[in-house]
């Protein structure tokens, strides 16, 4: 008897679950969600990769190739924090569900640093040179 009346109230009342692909769940207020990277913006100082701590992140700064494994992040936003030029960003979305995996790849342009003989060169050029007597 006891368990005709919980089976009668759970299938004339509402379902407990949400019908997933049709209703989304919105994200909680502070969500941390997908990581975004703005590759214009980014110098390939490999700061994101070396703070990661499930190496979620690898960068190529010759290549220019900023490379990320989502199914490895843990969402920590320490890579965000951390991002000197702040192309960084997490978007408060759910990642879809995937048969396979993936890993994104953004290619930019690498920043080039100019040595220290082509500074002195450059210096030595816009200096005066001082005349002969």
């Amino acid at each position: 008897m006891y368990m005709l009346k919980n089976v009668l109230r759970n299938l004339s009342g509402k379902p407990a679950t949400r019908l997933y692909p049709l209703e989304e769940r919105e994200p909680f207020p502070a969500y941390r969600g997908v990581i975004t990277n703005d590759v214009e913006r980014c110098i390939f100082c490999n700061t994101c990769a070396r703070i990661c701590p499930t190496d979620a992140i690898t960068v190529d700064a010759k290549a220019g190739q900023w490379v990320y494994d989502p199914f490895l992040c843990v969402y920590c936003a320490a890579c965000v924090e951390k991002c000197p030029t702040k192309c960084l960003v997490q978007q408060p979305i759910h990642r879809k569900p995937s048969v396979t995996k993936f890993r994104v790849l953004r290619t930019g342009t690498p920043r080039v640093k100019k040595t220290a003989t082509a500074k002195a060169k450059a210096e030595s050029s816009t200096k005066e040179k001082p005349e002969s007597e």
